[in-house]
Protein backbone atom coordinates (compact mmCIF):
# COMPACT_ATOMS: atom_id res chain seq x y z
CA UNK A 1 0.00 0.00 0.00
CA UNK A 2 2.05 2.77 -1.30
CA UNK A 3 -0.45 5.49 -1.50
CA UNK A 4 -3.88 4.69 -0.16
CA UNK A 5 -5.22 8.14 -0.86
CA UNK A 6 -3.90 8.46 -4.37
CA UNK A 7 -6.78 6.70 -5.95
CA UNK A 8 -10.13 8.24 -5.23
CA UNK A 9 -13.24 6.22 -5.10
CA UNK A 10 -16.47 7.56 -6.36
CA UNK A 11 -18.92 8.31 -3.55
CA UNK A 12 -22.57 7.62 -4.17
CA UNK A 13 -24.58 10.51 -2.65
CA UNK A 14 -27.78 10.15 -4.58
CA UNK A 15 -29.62 8.75 -1.56
CA UNK A 16 -28.62 11.57 0.79
CA UNK A 17 -31.28 14.21 1.40
CA UNK A 18 -30.51 17.45 3.18
CA UNK A 19 -33.07 18.57 5.68
CA UNK A 20 -33.42 22.19 6.72
CA UNK A 21 -32.59 22.87 10.33
CA UNK A 22 -35.67 24.42 11.90
CA UNK A 23 -33.77 25.74 14.89
CA UNK A 24 -31.36 27.62 12.66
CA UNK A 25 -34.25 29.11 10.68
CA UNK A 26 -35.91 30.20 13.93
CA UNK A 27 -32.64 31.81 15.09
CA UNK A 28 -32.23 33.65 11.80
CA UNK A 29 -35.81 34.97 11.95
CA UNK A 30 -35.28 36.07 15.56
CA UNK A 31 -32.05 37.88 14.65
CA UNK A 32 -33.77 39.53 11.70
CA UNK A 33 -36.71 40.64 13.84
CA UNK A 34 -34.32 42.05 16.44
CA UNK A 35 -32.03 43.78 13.90
CA UNK A 36 -34.74 45.23 11.65
CA UNK A 37 -35.95 47.97 14.06
CA UNK A 38 -32.37 48.89 14.86
CA UNK A 39 -31.54 49.12 11.17
CA UNK A 40 -34.64 51.22 10.49
CA UNK A 41 -33.75 53.58 13.33
CA UNK A 42 -30.24 53.92 11.99
CA UNK A 43 -31.57 54.55 8.49
CA UNK A 44 -33.96 57.27 9.75
CA UNK A 45 -31.14 58.90 11.73
CA UNK A 46 -28.81 58.95 8.72
CA UNK A 47 -31.57 60.29 6.45
CA UNK A 48 -32.47 63.08 8.89
CA UNK A 49 -28.80 63.97 9.33
CA UNK A 50 -28.36 64.21 5.56
CA UNK A 51 -31.46 66.41 5.34
CA UNK A 52 -30.01 68.75 7.98
CA UNK A 53 -26.71 68.92 6.10
CA UNK A 54 -28.50 69.62 2.84
CA UNK A 55 -30.55 72.39 4.46
CA UNK A 56 -27.36 73.88 5.91
CA UNK A 57 -25.70 73.93 2.50
CA UNK A 58 -28.78 75.55 0.95
CA UNK A 59 -28.87 78.18 3.72
CA UNK A 60 -25.18 78.91 3.14
CA UNK A 61 -25.75 79.31 -0.61
CA UNK A 62 -28.73 81.60 -0.02
CA UNK A 63 -26.78 83.73 2.46
CA UNK A 64 -23.97 84.06 -0.08
CA UNK A 65 -26.46 85.05 -2.81
CA UNK A 66 -28.09 87.55 -0.41
CA UNK A 67 -24.70 89.10 0.34
CA UNK A 68 -23.94 89.43 -3.37
CA UNK A 69 -27.36 90.98 -4.03
CA UNK A 70 -26.87 93.45 -1.18
CA UNK A 71 -23.50 94.46 -2.64
CA UNK A 72 -25.05 94.86 -6.08
CA UNK A 73 -27.92 96.91 -4.66
CA UNK A 74 -25.42 99.19 -2.88
CA UNK A 75 -23.43 99.69 -6.09
CA UNK A 76 -26.63 100.42 -8.06
CA UNK A 77 -27.81 102.94 -5.45
CA UNK A 78 -24.46 104.70 -5.61
CA UNK A 79 -24.61 104.73 -9.40
CA UNK A 80 -28.20 106.03 -9.35
CA UNK A 81 -27.23 108.77 -6.90
CA UNK A 82 -24.29 109.73 -9.11
CA UNK A 83 -26.36 109.71 -12.30
CA UNK A 84 -29.22 111.74 -10.80
CA UNK A 85 -27.09 114.46 -9.21
CA UNK A 86 -28.21 117.93 -10.38
CA UNK A 87 -24.65 119.01 -11.25
CA UNK A 88 -24.13 116.03 -13.54
CA UNK A 89 -27.54 116.50 -15.21
CA UNK A 90 -26.73 120.15 -15.87
CA UNK A 91 -23.28 119.31 -17.29
CA UNK A 92 -24.77 116.69 -19.65
CA UNK A 93 -27.56 119.04 -20.73
CA UNK A 94 -25.05 121.75 -21.62
CA UNK A 95 -22.47 119.45 -23.20
CA UNK A 96 -24.61 116.85 -25.02
CA UNK A 97 -27.83 118.73 -25.75
CA UNK A 98 -26.47 122.23 -26.14
CA UNK A 99 -28.81 123.67 -23.52
CA UNK A 100 -28.09 126.88 -21.68
CA UNK A 101 -29.40 128.29 -18.42
CA UNK A 102 -32.71 130.12 -19.00
CA UNK A 103 -32.76 133.90 -19.20
CA UNK A 104 -34.78 135.91 -16.75
CA UNK A 105 -37.49 136.72 -19.29
CA UNK A 106 -38.01 132.96 -20.03
CA UNK A 107 -38.79 132.15 -16.41
CA UNK A 108 -42.36 132.08 -15.12
CA UNK A 109 -42.86 132.57 -11.40
CA UNK A 110 -45.87 131.29 -9.49
CA UNK A 111 -46.80 134.73 -8.17
CA UNK A 112 -47.24 136.06 -11.75
CA UNK A 113 -49.76 133.37 -12.80
CA UNK A 114 -53.44 134.51 -12.76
Amino acid sequence: MRNAYARGQRVENSYLVRERDRRRRRELVLILVAALPLGLCLLVYVWSHLQVLDAGYRIDELEHALHELNQRERRLRLEAAHLSSPRRIEERAVRDLGMEPPERRQMVFLEELP
